[in-house]
């Protein structure tokens, strides 16, 4: 006997559809950004919204116009997402401004967003400033208190802890520094170490590391806001912070391996690799 699918199933009996917000900029190259995270939660199987908080020019070579949204608009469009599509973990990505990240922080504390991953964007792949040096505090100060997991490369974490982190021993005491600080538990990023990369995690209790065989291309834009968008929306999923850590880094290796090796500079990774 052949079963048909009922089109006009009650909602009760369908499974309930996973929401991640993503609070950050738009990036007209497709490859960091609120299009990566979008393109990211789609892959892990979350539906993904968004607030957009800068305009940005920008393609693999770099940034050349940047265009920070008005506030009320950011909020407005927050609002408007928590109040009818209640996500089930957010992330903040590029916030431009101290004002922009303050108001960032009153709405998520407004909204009760939890869990929060927050990816400290500083700085564009291809080395453009992407917030203003007087919003550095706006970090410390009102988004840090707030996260589940800050997700900081080495120059984020330097910005952010006041000190040299070039060395294994330099990421313990950034992450340990940043979590002391307030955040729920840190994931210090070491694309950039000399040598093969490390990622290390500590989220108060325990220190977890992952070691990885450098892929040789130029070919990273967006890791950053990848990686962040993969554990956002496995912490969606409901997977514990570790799990989803570990599913993110292993996602984003995949992407950097697969990428699609489009544009002249940094070209982005692949949004659609494999999940395991």
């Amino acid at each position: 006997m052949t079963k048909h699918h009922d089109a006009t199933a009650p909602e009760a009996s369908r499974p309930a559809q996973r929401i991640a917000l993503t609070i950050a900029g738009s990036d007209s190259g497709g490859g960091a950004g609120i299009q990566a995270d979008l393109r990211t939660f789609h892959q892990f199987g979350v539906f993904g919204t968004c607030a957009i908080t800068a305009i940005t020019a920008q393609n693999t070579t770099g940034v050349t116009a940047i265009h920070p949204v008005p506030i009320q608009h950011v909020r407005a469009q927050i609002d408007a997402v928590a109040k009818d599509l209640a996500p089930s973990a957010v992330k903040t990505g590029m916030l431009a401004t101290a004002e922009l990240a303050i108001a960032a922080a009153a709405e998520l504390r407004t909204h009760a967003l939890q869990p929060y991953v927050m990816d400290p964007v500083m700085v564009a792949t291809s080395g453009d400033r992407l917030l203003e040096p007087r919003a550095e505090q706006a970090f410390r100060d009102s988004l840090l208190p707030l996260s589940t997991l800050i997700t900081p490369n080495l120059e984020e974490a330097e910005i952010l802890t006041g000190f040299d982190v070039r060395s294994h021993d330099q990421m313990a005491r950034a992450a340990r520094t940043l979590v002391e600080a307030g955040a729920g538990a840190a994931l210090v990023k070491g694309g950039h170490l000399e040598g093969d990369p490390i990622d290390l995690l500590w989220d108060g209790k325990q220190e977890r590391i992952w070691r990885h065989r450098r892929i040789e291309t130029v070919h990273t834009h967006g890791t950053g806001c990848t990686l962040s968008a993969a554990i956002t929306a496995s912490l969606a999923l409901g997977l514990p912070l570790p799990q989803a850590v570990d599913r993110g880094i292993r996602f984003i290796a995949r992407a950097i391996e697969t990428a699609p090796g489009i544009g002249s500079g940094r070209g982005p990774v692949n949004h659609a690799a494999e999940i395991d």
